[in-house]
């Protein structure tokens, strides 16, 4: 891929995976009662951000009703929430909200991805899903030259990021760093509302990894 315009075309376009195709037009069609008055993407997502950036953030996939409703990755939920507050804070983010494609959000030395593309049912892509995506961020990491650090959200997305550069993984953890001869590797529990409401990520912790991101790079 020449560009990241050209790349995302291709994303979009993207049918390789008949379970996901499905299930994101059948969200997009049959609409929870929150946003029945809304248009829904429901096509595959690409990433968004700096192509410049030293910071990649991967996380899982888009959400249902969060990414493959907006058209744009953590954006329009509860996690988008907590990923746009945390790098405003940190001067990653113009803004601390990430509410819809248009909102002016802009990424300033990062680039966000995910291992799948699509939203998958329950959040559970399968492994040949993972296999026909992985590609897409295969093309992104020789796009985006400048790439330092990788931060991951979730042990699918290390997963995805250890396989991306040949490294075996290690044993998964929250605010994990991993340092390799030509790159760097940090590890986070994803902001899922199944780990913020529970506690098992608090803001702190959230707030700790990304600030430990911003020292690395600067």
């Amino acid at each position: 891929m020449r560009s990241i315009e050209s790349l995302n075309k291709k994303i979009t376009r993207c049918k390789k995976c008949p379970r996901l195709a499905a299930y994101i037009r059948d969200v997009a069609k049959n609409k929870v009662r929150r946003f029945r008055d809304q248009n829904y993407y429901g096509k595959p997502l690409s990433g968004f951000g700096d192509v410049n950036a030293e910071l990649l953030i991967v996380g899982l996939a888009p959400a249902a009703h969060g990414g493959n409703r907006t058209g744009r990755m953590f954006t329009g939920d509860s996690s988008g929430d907590w990923v746009a507050k945390v790098m405003h804070k940190n001067g990653f983010a113009s803004i601390p909200t990430s509410q819809t494609k248009d909102d002016g959000l802009v990424l300033n030395n990062a680039y966000i991805t995910a291992a799948v593309r699509c939203a998958p049912p329950q959040n559970k892509p399968s492994k040949e899903e993972m296999k026909q995506c992985f590609g897409f961020l295969e093309q992104e990491r020789n796009i985006l030259k400048n790439i330092k650090i990788v931060l991951c959200l979730g042990r699918i997305a290390y997963d995805a990021a250890c396989k991306l550069y040949g490294i075996k993984p290690e044993k998964f953890g929250h605010n994990k760093l991993f340092k390799y001869d030509n790159i760097m590797i940090l590890t986070s529990y994803h902001p899922s509302k199944q780990n913020t409401q529970t506690g098992r990520l608090t803001w702190a912790q959230w707030s700790a990894v990304f600030a430990k991101a911003k020292k690395i790079i600067k």
